[in-house]
Protein backbone atom coordinates (compact mmCIF):
# COMPACT_ATOMS: atom_id res chain seq x y z
CA UNK A 1 0.00 0.00 0.00
CA UNK A 2 1.87 2.80 -1.41
CA UNK A 3 -0.13 5.97 0.99
CA UNK A 4 1.00 3.14 4.02
CA UNK A 5 4.88 4.15 2.69
CA UNK A 6 4.84 7.41 2.07
CA UNK A 7 3.05 8.42 5.67
CA UNK A 8 6.20 6.22 6.97
CA UNK A 9 8.80 7.03 5.02
CA UNK A 10 7.71 11.61 5.13
CA UNK A 11 7.41 10.79 9.46
CA UNK A 12 11.38 9.47 8.77
CA UNK A 13 10.25 6.12 10.68
CA UNK A 14 11.90 2.48 9.89
CA UNK A 15 9.65 -0.34 9.42
CA UNK A 16 10.12 -1.59 12.72
CA UNK A 17 9.49 1.69 14.72
CA UNK A 18 6.28 2.28 12.60
CA UNK A 19 5.59 -1.53 13.31
CA UNK A 20 5.96 -0.42 17.34
CA UNK A 21 3.55 2.56 17.37
CA UNK A 22 1.05 0.47 16.11
CA UNK A 23 1.17 -2.40 17.98
CA UNK A 24 2.08 -5.12 14.94
CA UNK A 25 5.51 -7.20 13.70
CA UNK A 26 7.61 -5.59 11.15
CA UNK A 27 6.92 -8.15 8.42
CA UNK A 28 3.23 -6.53 8.56
CA UNK A 29 4.27 -3.44 7.52
CA UNK A 30 6.50 -4.86 4.67
CA UNK A 31 3.59 -6.66 3.29
CA UNK A 32 0.92 -3.93 3.55
CA UNK A 33 3.71 -1.39 1.87
CA UNK A 34 4.31 -4.48 -1.15
CA UNK A 35 0.32 -4.71 -1.66
CA UNK A 36 0.50 -8.68 -0.33
CA UNK A 37 -2.53 -7.51 2.66
CA UNK A 38 -4.17 -4.69 4.00
CA UNK A 39 -4.15 -3.66 7.41
CA UNK A 40 -7.75 -4.90 9.46
CA UNK A 41 -9.72 -2.10 9.84
CA UNK A 42 -8.90 -1.31 13.53
CA UNK A 43 -5.40 -0.51 12.93
CA UNK A 44 -5.97 1.21 9.67
CA UNK A 45 -8.04 3.76 12.05
CA UNK A 46 -5.46 4.19 13.96
CA UNK A 47 -3.27 4.99 11.57
CA UNK A 48 -5.32 7.72 10.46
CA UNK A 49 -5.61 9.16 13.45
CA UNK A 50 -2.48 9.26 13.99
CA UNK A 51 -1.27 10.93 10.46
CA UNK A 52 -4.74 12.83 10.68
CA UNK A 53 -5.49 11.36 7.16
CA UNK A 54 -8.53 10.15 5.94
CA UNK A 55 -9.46 6.17 6.21
CA UNK A 56 -9.90 6.16 2.52
CA UNK A 57 -6.28 7.52 1.86
CA UNK A 58 -4.32 4.78 4.37
CA UNK A 59 -6.27 2.36 2.17
CA UNK A 60 -5.02 3.38 -0.86
CA UNK A 61 -8.62 4.52 -1.71
CA UNK A 62 -7.81 8.12 -2.81
CA UNK A 63 -4.71 10.56 -3.20
CA UNK A 64 -6.39 13.05 -1.11
CA UNK A 65 -5.43 13.80 2.44
CA UNK A 66 -7.73 15.36 3.95
CA UNK A 67 -8.12 15.25 7.66
CA UNK A 68 -10.96 12.34 8.94
CA UNK A 69 -13.13 14.05 11.01
CA UNK A 70 -14.83 10.40 11.50
CA UNK A 71 -11.63 8.36 11.82
CA UNK A 72 -11.13 10.44 15.41
CA UNK A 73 -14.72 10.34 16.68
CA UNK A 74 -16.41 7.30 18.04
CA UNK A 75 -18.15 5.17 14.88
CA UNK A 76 -21.81 5.44 14.33
CA UNK A 77 -21.32 1.51 12.99
CA UNK A 78 -18.87 -1.48 12.92
CA UNK A 79 -17.04 -1.95 9.40
CA UNK A 80 -17.10 -4.91 7.76
CA UNK A 81 -14.67 -6.79 5.07
CA UNK A 82 -16.07 -6.87 1.87
CA UNK A 83 -14.56 -9.81 -0.03
CA UNK A 84 -13.59 -10.04 -3.50
CA UNK A 85 -13.90 -14.12 -3.35
CA UNK A 86 -14.46 -16.42 -0.81
CA UNK A 87 -12.84 -20.15 -1.34
CA UNK A 88 -13.25 -23.47 0.74
CA UNK A 89 -10.72 -24.23 3.30
CA UNK A 90 -9.52 -20.92 3.81
CA UNK A 91 -10.70 -19.43 7.51
CA UNK A 92 -12.57 -16.29 7.03
CA UNK A 93 -10.22 -14.76 9.20
CA UNK A 94 -6.93 -15.46 7.30
CA UNK A 95 -8.51 -14.50 3.72
CA UNK A 96 -6.43 -11.61 2.59
CA UNK A 97 -8.54 -10.25 -0.64
CA UNK A 98 -10.13 -7.46 1.03
CA UNK A 99 -11.35 -4.98 -1.60
CA UNK A 100 -13.74 -2.74 0.78
CA UNK A 101 -15.11 -2.11 3.94
CA UNK A 102 -19.00 -1.68 4.06
CA UNK A 103 -20.90 -0.36 7.89
CA UNK A 104 -23.51 -1.69 9.92
CA UNK A 105 -25.22 -0.28 12.55
CA UNK A 106 -24.24 -1.26 16.08
CA UNK A 107 -27.89 -2.75 17.05
CA UNK A 108 -27.20 -5.05 13.59
CA UNK A 109 -23.64 -6.28 14.25
CA UNK A 110 -24.50 -7.61 18.14
CA UNK A 111 -26.88 -10.06 15.98
CA UNK A 112 -24.00 -12.30 14.66
CA UNK A 113 -20.36 -12.58 13.03
CA UNK A 114 -20.98 -10.48 9.43
CA UNK A 115 -18.46 -10.09 6.34
CA UNK A 116 -19.41 -9.01 2.40
CA UNK A 117 -19.13 -10.57 -0.45
CA UNK A 118 -19.00 -8.53 -4.24
CA UNK A 119 -21.16 -10.69 -6.67
CA UNK A 120 -19.59 -12.15 -9.47
CA UNK A 121 -22.01 -13.06 -12.80
CA UNK A 122 -25.76 -12.48 -13.71
CA UNK A 123 -27.42 -15.73 -12.11
CA UNK A 124 -28.76 -13.27 -9.61
CA UNK A 125 -30.60 -10.75 -11.53
CA UNK A 126 -32.45 -9.15 -11.65
CA UNK A 127 -32.32 -8.21 -8.16
CA UNK A 128 -28.80 -8.85 -7.75
CA UNK A 129 -26.08 -7.43 -10.08
CA UNK A 130 -22.51 -8.44 -10.38
CA UNK A 131 -20.74 -5.64 -8.67
CA UNK A 132 -23.45 -5.44 -6.18
CA UNK A 133 -22.18 -6.04 -2.57
CA UNK A 134 -24.08 -8.46 -0.04
CA UNK A 135 -24.34 -8.37 3.87
CA UNK A 136 -23.67 -12.03 4.52
CA UNK A 137 -24.30 -13.48 8.23
CA UNK A 138 -22.11 -16.07 8.72
CA UNK A 139 -23.94 -19.29 9.60
CA UNK A 140 -24.67 -22.72 8.41
CA UNK A 141 -28.78 -23.25 9.21
CA UNK A 142 -30.96 -21.92 6.37
CA UNK A 143 -35.22 -22.08 6.09
CA UNK A 144 -36.22 -22.92 2.82
CA UNK A 145 -36.46 -20.02 -0.16
CA UNK A 146 -32.84 -17.98 2.06
CA UNK A 147 -30.71 -16.58 -0.16
CA UNK A 148 -27.42 -18.08 1.06
CA UNK A 149 -23.65 -17.96 0.22
CA UNK A 150 -22.46 -21.27 -0.41
CA UNK A 151 -19.55 -23.17 -1.14
CA UNK A 152 -19.47 -26.19 -3.51
CA UNK A 153 -16.86 -29.15 -4.00
CA UNK A 154 -13.67 -26.61 -2.81
CA UNK A 155 -14.89 -23.71 -5.09
CA UNK A 156 -15.35 -20.36 -5.01
CA UNK A 157 -18.64 -19.03 -2.90
CA UNK A 158 -21.59 -18.88 -4.72
CA UNK A 159 -24.60 -16.45 -4.49
CA UNK A 160 -27.74 -18.70 -4.70
CA UNK A 161 -31.43 -19.26 -3.10
CA UNK A 162 -31.66 -22.70 -1.24
CA UNK A 163 -34.56 -25.35 -1.01
CA UNK A 164 -33.99 -28.74 1.11
CA UNK A 165 -35.75 -31.64 0.06
CA UNK A 166 -35.87 -35.00 1.77
CA UNK A 167 -33.50 -36.08 -1.01
CA UNK A 168 -31.25 -33.27 -0.96
CA UNK A 169 -30.37 -29.61 -1.43
CA UNK A 170 -31.40 -27.46 -4.65
CA UNK A 171 -29.80 -23.86 -5.22
CA UNK A 172 -32.11 -21.93 -7.34
CA UNK A 173 -30.57 -19.25 -9.43
CA UNK A 174 -32.85 -15.83 -9.96
CA UNK A 175 -32.09 -15.67 -13.79
CA UNK A 176 -34.20 -18.00 -15.49
CA UNK A 177 -31.13 -18.42 -17.73
CA UNK A 178 -29.69 -20.81 -15.13
CA UNK A 179 -31.50 -24.44 -14.40
CA UNK A 180 -31.21 -25.37 -10.67
CA UNK A 181 -28.54 -27.35 -9.57
CA UNK A 182 -29.56 -30.22 -7.60
CA UNK A 183 -27.21 -32.10 -4.46
CA UNK A 184 -28.23 -35.57 -3.29
CA UNK A 185 -27.49 -35.91 0.26
CA UNK A 186 -24.64 -37.95 -0.28
CA UNK A 187 -23.19 -35.05 -2.54
CA UNK A 188 -23.82 -32.83 -0.13
CA UNK A 189 -21.32 -34.76 2.57
CA UNK A 190 -19.07 -35.96 -0.46
CA UNK A 191 -18.15 -32.67 -2.23
CA UNK A 192 -18.89 -31.21 -0.05
CA UNK A 193 -21.75 -28.66 -0.24
CA UNK A 194 -21.45 -26.05 2.46
CA UNK A 195 -23.67 -23.16 3.33
CA UNK A 196 -21.91 -19.89 5.04
CA UNK A 197 -23.69 -17.55 5.55
CA UNK A 198 -27.44 -15.70 4.80
CA UNK A 199 -27.94 -12.66 3.04
CA UNK A 200 -29.37 -10.95 4.65
CA UNK A 201 -28.71 -7.43 2.86
CA UNK A 202 -27.91 -5.79 -0.67
CA UNK A 203 -26.06 -2.71 -1.09
CA UNK A 204 -26.24 -1.97 -4.73
CA UNK A 205 -23.42 -0.14 -6.53
CA UNK A 206 -24.70 2.41 -9.31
Amino acid sequence: MKNIKILRKESELSQAEFAALFNVHQTAVSQWEQGRTVPDIDTAIRIAEKFEVSLEFVLDKTDFRQESADTSKPSSGIKIPVYGKVAAGIPIDAIEDIIDYEELSEEMASHGEYIALQIKGDSMEPKISEGDVVIVRLQSDFNNGDTVIVLVNGDEATCKRIKKTPEGVMLISTNPNYEPMFYSKKEVEDLPVRVLGKVIELRAKF
